[in-house]
């Protein structure tokens, strides 16, 4: 598989360079891997990374180094440091076997000021995968700006007949070529973004139309194998983004159609790092819709595709996948012995290997997923002490994810016999869904609810109870 990264040459990036100072890019990875463990983050930080950061190569860092930055430089922001804004460079990078890898720390670039060849080169945006996001706007009382427009419709016509040759008289299909291809990029990237920060009710719908248009172009064909590389990669990753939309907000016979398609095209291009992502993917929706024999099995299939990305944090996550199809069995030995494989490989750090889309697979969600655990095997003593822990470590650019763990939290802890906290949790999680639209959240949310209705004497259950049944009726 060819490598997605911009074909324009990255501009060097001299306000980090003049971080470094006088120390040689050796001296000061070793200052970074210091200062990451003084914060209790792990980094692997070698002179490679610090020259590909200088360079322009890495135009943004994970959030792991992120916050070592600014541990190591109070009061600089990232821009201070020469990088680009997060949402402009979300991406995914390491993606099959034989391929020049690229740091689990490093969000690849894909071009900005290209416009797709042709008829469409002409200024105004037809393209359904380029119009910008407004982020500002939202309404309580109806689905907001921010998702109703994230995904445009009116141009997703345009583009598939401009592209395709799609109206009658049109000219035969043209081959697609590489700004085509960066476009889908950017779809991947776009939504992503908006998950993080929103959740997938509301983006779900919109997706599906850029969707379309990225395996029609696909269908069209390209003269260049890069290309095609190119485009099977982010068509499947736009496939497992939108079925991850569908998942989170309880579609779930959409979601498996859409891992599926993911999957299939993982086969029919030979990329294992697709193949691993949708056989994960599956394996969480499997989890989720009770059928955890299945699973078991994908997990573990997962951990067969993975295997020749040689990637611990992937393997770690995908152990865990593992781990909640045994809880959902009822295995409790199995899933002890997947949980403390996978927090072995997480143990071994994170490597040039790991794949992009897993920037969001730190401790927090680690000690998530085995919070859930516990809970599926009813132990509510420790699922609590690990979702209390994800809470804790969960970054707050992921709104979605701090959410989702508090609510995991206020459940467990109103199956452990303490009302008042699990109420206090559930009110944290009211308090962020004005920015995060998930049914998943809602749903248990709802469940905390409705264990703690024998307690709602209590005022501070009480007043949970109430913004719980209010949120549910807006």
């Amino acid at each position: 598989m060819a490598s997605s990264h911009a074909s324009s040459s990255p501009r060097p990036n001299t306000a980090f360079r003049q971080l470094r100072g006088h120390r040689s890019p050796g001296e000061f990875a070793a200052a970074v891997r210091r200062a990451a463990r003084e914060i209790g983050e792990q980094v692997s930080c070698d002179a490679r990374y610090i020259g590909r950061v200088e360079s322009g190569e890495i135009r943004c860092p994970n959030y792991a180094y992120e916050r070592v930055f600014r541990h190591m430089f109070p009061g600089r922001e990232p821009a201070d440091m020469g990088f680009a804004p997060r949402d402009a460079v979300r991406g995914w990078g390491a993606r099959g076997v034989g391929r020049t890898p690229s740091p689990q720390s490093e969000i690849p670039e894909a071009p900005h000021d290209s416009a797709p060849s042709g008829d469409l080169a002409d200024g105004a945006s037809d393209n359904p995968f380029d119009r910008p996001f407004d982020l500002q706007r939202s309404d309580s009382t109806k689905e907001s700006d921010v998702l109703r427009r994230a995904f445009m419709t009116s141009g997703t016509a345009a583009m598939a007949t401009a592209s395709l040759g799609g109206a009658p008289g049109a000219r035969p299909p043209r081959r697609v070529g590489e700004a085509e291809a960066s476009a889908v990029e950017r779809a991947v990237r776009r939504i992503r973004v908006l998950d993080d920060r929103h959740g997938g009710d509301g983006l779900y719908r919109r997706a599906a139309q850029p969707l379309r248009v990225a395996y029609e172009l696909l269908d069209a064909g390209t003269r260049r194998q890069s290309v095609a590389d190119r485009l099977h990669a982010s068509a499947g990753e736009l496939a497992i983004s939108v079925g991850w939309l569908a998942h989170d907000s309880g579609r779930f016979a959409d979601a498996r159609s859409h891992y599926a398609e993911a999957l299939a095209t993982a086969r029919v291009a030979g990329d294992a790092a697709l193949e691993a992502h949708a056989f994960c993917n599956t394996a969480f929706l499997a989890r989720d819709a009770d059928r955890p024999r299945e699973a078991v099995r994908a997990a573990q299939a997962a951990q067969r595709a993975g295997r020749k990305l040689s990637s611990t944090r992937l393997m770690s996550l995908l152990t865990l996948r593992e781990a909640g199809g045994w809880a959902g069995l009822g295995d409790r030995a199995a899933c002890e012995a997947a949980l403390l494989r996978a927090r072995t490989l997480f143990g071994r750090g994170a490597g040039a290997t790991d794949p992009e889309w897993m920037t969001f697979f730190g401790e927090a969600e680690l000690e998530g997923l085995e919070a859930q655990c516990w809970s599926v095997l009813g132990d509510w003593p420790r699922a609590v002490e690990h979702a209390r822990q994800a809470v804790f470590l969960q970054d707050s650019h992921f709104a979605r994810n701090t959410a989702l763990f508090t609510a995991q939290l206020a459940g467990d802890l109103a199956r452990a016999g303490r009302p008042d906290e699990a109420a206090a949790a559930g009110e944290r999680v009211l308090d962020l869904l004005d920015q995060v639209r998930s049914s998943r959240i809602r749903t248990m949310l709802a469940s905390t609810a409705r264990l703690l209705r024998p307690h709602e004497r209590d005022p501070v259950v009480a007043s949970f109870l109430s913004r719980q049944s209010a949120a549910r009726l807006a």
